[in-house]
């Protein structure tokens, strides 16, 4: 089975940045993809769960698509965020889309509709017949509602050649194993949690698809290039430094950590779209002390 994977190593998740109005602000966006490309990514993910896709109507998910291959240039791989919990919605919009400037689709599991792991299976299965581009699952079970297991992943992997990887969030390492372990010959694991990408890539994944690299693109990167490298004294090391930072970014909730310390870095306004809300003022404070120190 041929199988072409153009995502490999230090990934970002993209967010949004917004004004105080709460309207896109265009002009940090492109700032923050061109800082993200030059700090050393090695592919952009667009319209994942960290840049609020649920908040954002139509028209914006399309200019920021738009803004994004622009400034890009095509110099890193753009893995679009393309899932739904309806496998017709998506069929159809893989049908008739324009992807051009994107490599690759994330396909989140349907969330809401609980579906069994046969579901699951069949939903993958009939997006990746219809797909133009290579596929990459995305697991993250505290969103969905439901665990795309280990078995049904490597079902997956052998029965559909354009899904080339999976983005594991479910942070359930005993599965991410058994997936690295048995997974077919080009078929990779991408770590989903910042938090847990150093021991995933000791294990053998292949990357992350990251929410600290919005900031820290050029620190974050040497970890995960290190280990990348078998240096794992060298990552282990990077590892620690951003160790409170892991806790600082998820306590309050993705991505509103993650625009905290933008906004503390001066790269975007700390401004979420409800039901979100900014992160409290005693975390905002911590995260202060963080990029401060």
């Amino acid at each position: 089975m041929n199988r072409s994977n153009p995502f490999q190593g230090f990934g970002v998740a993209l967010a949004t940045p917004f004004n105080s109005d709460g309207s896109i602000d265009f002009v940090a966006l492109r700032s923050l993809v061109d800082n993200i490309i030059v700090g050393g990514v090695d592919f952009i993910c667009v319209l994942g769960t960290t840049a609020e896709t649920p908040t954002l109507t139509e028209e914006e998910k399309l200019e920021i698509r738009r803004v994004v291959v622009e400034v890009n240039q095509e110099r890193v791989p753009l893995l679009l965020g393309a899932g739904n919990n309806s496998t017709q919605a998506v069929c159809r919009q893989l049908r008739e889309d324009n992807f051009e400037g994107f490599s690759g689709l994330l396909m989140v599991c349907p969330f809401y509709n609980k579906p069994t792991q046969e579901g699951l299976y069949q939903h993958f299965k009939k997006i990746s017949e219809e797909s133009p581009l290579p596929i990459i699952l995305y697991n993250i079970p505290g969103r969905t509602g439901v665990n795309l297991q280990a078995a049904t992943t490597l079902r997956l992997a052998n029965d559909c050649p354009n899904i080339v990887a999976i983005k594991e969030a479910s942070g359930i390492i005993t599965q991410i194993e058994e997936i690295v372990e048995y997974a077919p010959d080009g078929f990779d694991v991408f770590s989903g949690d910042d938090a847990i990408t150093f021991e995933l890539l000791t294990i053998g994944a292949k990357g992350v698809i990251s929410v600290i690299g919005n900031a820290y693109p050029e620190e974050f990167g040497a970890m995960v290039h290190a280990a990348q490298a078998g240096d794992y004294t060298s990552a282990l090391s990077q590892h620690r430094q951003f160790r409170r930072l892991y806790k600082l970014m998820s306590v309050d909730g993705n991505p509103s950590g993650i625009k905290g310390l933008l906004y503390i870095q001066g790269k975007a306004d700390n401004v979420v779209r409800l039901p979100l809300v900014p992160v409290r003022v005693e975390t905002l404070e911590a995260i202060r002390h963080y990029a401060e120190d």
